[in-house]
């Protein structure tokens, strides 16, 4: 039987806005979250993101707001700005024409103006632990009249370093409350956070395969020996040719070099990191959901919050150390009912931690070669070829059928055609630098054993060089 938000308990006047958003049915997390959370039960949420998890605490605070009151109802944690500001759009989405004081909190923003808005009376504040720490130790943020308390993201706010402020913050939010912890993994620091702090919570959790959708196609590159992942990004981009991608790395030293290199190569792209202030962080937001930049090259914890409806490849130029958060990368494309593509590059080191994550997702991933020059042309032209099947079914076409005629005179039209599609090509499309062809048939190279002279004292290490061993890898899918 399938379930509606009706049958949830929510009010019709919440499941007007809901449809008017689009959502007809609850997901998982939110069919089990929200009659829990409606009967006043603590909840811990496990799910990964995308998964529906901020409607599934958003809608019951809500249902339950005294809008006549103007204190602080409800106080909704989150590890970065820009998720405390995606949380907060979505409940001012959720709440429709009813009128409630939301505001967010974090740094980099002005604080003069936040304690403003709290003098002025809000009933809901979404913020960053460290913020609410600040308004909380200056006496403008008061949680005496708390009643729902939201740790969102526990997990990565236990990574950032955010785990003791958040117990600050519960230890000053008033006892008689309703908590709720949403997490996509469960370490002991927030087992025990949701032991002290949470009533004999309900547990609510999503199945692993819903984490990674059928429609993402995960695929492994393997860069070979001598090479650099930055030098073999490039034929991947060239032939996998994302509309939209985000590119995940270690560090942002590591987003930087890489934003230079796909620029200077003449791709759209640009970097999200946590050294940006928030006015550069929110434009680029703005860019890429507006399709102004392709591909973002960015941290794990910067690109918590950044997400766009129309991201089309996650590349994990760097992998995770965790499983959970590689299920958490490639689960930011495929959504909507839409296909989307993973790509990880690896190094021949980087095998255990792939088979790790096999196990996680529950399926093998096939490892293929770099793309070779051939590989990239071939792949230009047969999309070349797709755009003169578009032009050959368009109008504009008859226009240009004069100047054949007057060539064919002269030239075979197979010819003319030829040097027309040569034009197009060398007008469109950059030339191909480097060397990309990776070939996994070269020949080995022998070790070499230099044998110590024993006719006289010999105190020299042999000098052994090292090989350079060939990739042998699977074919691609």
């Amino acid at each position: 039987m399938t379930l509606s938000f009706q049958s949830l308990g929510l009010s019709e006047e919440r499941i007007e806005q809901l449809e008017k958003l689009g959502f007809t049915a609850p997901t998982n997390i939110q069919a089990q979250a929200i009659p829990e959370l409606l009967a006043g039960r603590d909840v811990v949420g496990q799910s990964q993101t995308g998964t529906g998890k901020t409607a599934a605490f958003s809608l019951p605070i809500l249902e339950q707001i005294d809008t006549n009151s103007r204190v602080v109802q409800a106080l909704i944690l989150t590890p970065t700005r820009e998720l405390a500001q995606q949380v907060a759009d979505a409940m001012r989405d959720f709440g429709g024409n009813r009128r409630y004081g939301i505001l967010t909190v974090y740094g980099g923003q002005s604080i003069d103006r936040q304690i403003r808005s709290l003098e002025r009376g809000v009933q809901i504040v979404v913020g960053t632990p460290g913020r609410i720490i600040d308004l909380l130790d200056r006496g403008d943020l008061k949680l005496n009249g708390v009643r729902w308390v939201v740790l969102d993201e526990a997990d990565e706010m236990l990574s950032m370093g955010f785990i003791d402020d958040v117990k600050k913050i519960l230890k000053k939010a008033p006892t008689e409350r309703q908590t709720t912890c949403f997490s996509a993994t469960m370490p002991r620091p927030i087992r025990e956070l949701v032991n002290q702090f949470m009533l004999s919570p309900v547990t609510v959790t999503v199945e692993q395969q819903q984490a990674t959708p059928s429609k993402i196609e995960q695929r492994v590159y393997m860069v070979p020996s001598g090479c650099s992942k930055s030098k073999a990004l490039l034929p991947i981009m060239e032939l996998e040719d994302p509309e939209s991608a985000l590119i995940f790395v270690r560090t942002r030293k590591s987003a930087a070099e890489l934003t230079s290199q796909l620029q200077a190569a003449g791709h759209s792209v640009d970097e999200y990191h946590g050294d940006l202030s928030q006015s550069q962080r929110e434009r680029l937001l703005h860019r890429f959901r507006q399709n102004q930049v392709r591909w973002v090259v960015a941290t794990d914890i910067a690109a918590r919050g950044l997400d766009v409806d129309h991201l089309t490849h996650v590349i994990n130029y760097d992998l995770p150390d965790q499983a959970e958060s590689y299920i958490h990368r490639i689960g930011r494309t495929g959504r909507a009912g839409n296909s989307g593509m993973a790509i990880s590059i690896i190094h021949p080191f980087d095998r255990r931690k792939l088979q790790v994550i096999e196990r996680k997702v529950r399926q093998r991933l096939d490892v293929t070669r770099i793309p070779s020059r051939s590989q990239i042309e071939a792949r230009r032209l047969e999309k070349l070829q797709e755009k003169l099947r578009e032009a050959l079914a368009g109008e504009r076409m008859a226009s240009f059928l004069p100047v054949v005629r007057d060539l064919s005179e002269e030239y075979d039209p197979l010819a003319i055609a030829a040097a027309s599609l040569q034009m197009v090509y060398d007008h469109t499309q950059p030339p191909l630098m480097g060397d990309f062809d990776y070939s996994s048939d070269r020949p080995k190279i022998k070790r070499r054993v230099e044998k110590p002279n024993f006719e006289k004292p010999n105190f020299e290490k042999p000098n052994f060089e090292k090989p350079q061993k060939s990739v042998i890898s699977n074919p691609s899918r």
